[in-house]
């Protein structure tokens, strides 16, 4: 007899989402029914309010300004960030949104170790916003529901030291008909609305949006739902779901109810494209398989094919495992953004 997880493993190499990419489709009609499809699994999104941006502090540092804000995304949800602005650029200039994933917060974008894992995500090139700085770009340092400074009350309450607390969110969004990864597509939504508010400091032409692990994910499904991304860069994430979290135990907030009747990580990118997309995958990575991560790759490519911009999909892959790429991120990102 099969385990229920094992039998989940055997149904999804056999199943075909209904909405998966064919390219005797009506390619507009398609990508509407893939739209209003993700839209209605993410769950319900609540009207824009007043972003109520407050200002906590702002810091001069040796090579950048810093400014540390908090802005309203819904009625009783506050996301803290950070925009860090590299001196000697002309302004308005890029800017990357930084998405950390199952670490302990933000600040390991920042490169300021605060808890005795830090260090090691550090060391594993997960300090995104200084790569940014370091390439003359702006970055905006966000945490997401759930990590750090939004990490679950009820999970901290029996788990005192844990370090990421998404189980908890990630239910209980369910209960109320959303998902956690919707509401994190949210707040980046709204931190674009943020964005839009400094013209004479960021270019609104030339925002990326870029993640690793959760962050990746929460990258990926953030920009089919957000046009004003003009680059997408998501790593160690995007990879079919019997490929990554059918087969092995990942965070309930990588679980969206239902999606794989309809589509898998590829078809999504018709929601991007023909915006620039580069996917980037380790090929030692253990969570989500190279193999999987090339079959997105491929249906990517044929969707941006059909769109007349093919130049626009870059697939990178990394010869480790999962962790972010700087050293061939970056250079792809300047041919985009520059």
């Amino acid at each position: 007899m099969l385990p229920a997880d094992l039998c989940h493993e055997e149904w999804m190499k056999t199943v075909k989402p209904s909405l998966a990419y064919d390219e005797t489709k009506d390619y507009d009609t398609w990508r509407e029914q893939v739209r209003q499809k993700l839209t209605e699994l993410l769950g319900d999104m609540p009207e824009r309010c007043d972003l109520n941006i407050r200002v906590e502090y702002e810091k001069e540092h040796e090579t950048y300004y810093e400014k540390r804000m908090i802005f309203t995304s819904e009625e009783n949800a506050e996301i803290p960030c950070h925009l860090l602005v590299p001196k000697n650029v002309k302004l308005p200039c890029p800017v990357a949104i930084c998405l950390q994933g199952h670490t302990t917060g933000m600040h390991i974008s920042m490169a300021r170790p605060i808890y005795p894992p830090d260090e090691g995500y550090i060391s594993r090139d997960a300090d995104f916003a200084i790569q940014a700085l370091n390439n003359g770009y702006a970055a905006l340092v966000m945490e997401q529901r759930g990590f750090g400074e939004l990490k679950s009350q009820a999970l901290l309450n029996i788990f005192p030291k844990s370090e990421s607390t998404c189980a908890h969110p990630a239910m209980t969004a369910i209960l109320m008909g959303r998902t956690l990864i919707g509401e994190r597509a949210w707040d980046v939504s709204r931190a674009v609305d943020l964005l839009e508010t400094m013209p004479d400091i960021i270019d609104p032409k030339k925002i990326i949006l870029t993640g690793n692990s959760g962050g990746g994910t929460a990258t990926y499904y953030a920009a089919c739902l957000e046009p004003r991304i003009a680059l997408t860069v998501p790593s160690s994430s995007i990879c079919t779901y019997k490929d990554s979290i059918i087969w092995k135990r990942h965070c309930p907030c990588n679980y969206i109810p239902n999606i794989a009747k309809y589509l898998d990580m590829g078809e999504l990118a018709c929601l991007i494209a023909p915006r620039p997309l580069v996917l980037v995958a380790g090929v030692k990575d253990d969570g989500f398989h190279i193999n999987g991560s090339r079959e997105v790759a491929d249906i990517v490519r044929k969707i941006y094919d059909r769109v007349g911009a093919p130049e626009n999909f870059r697939f990178i892959e990394g010869p480790e495992g999962h962790k972010y790429y700087p050293n061939l991120s970056w250079p792809v990102v300047h041919e985009y953004i520059d």
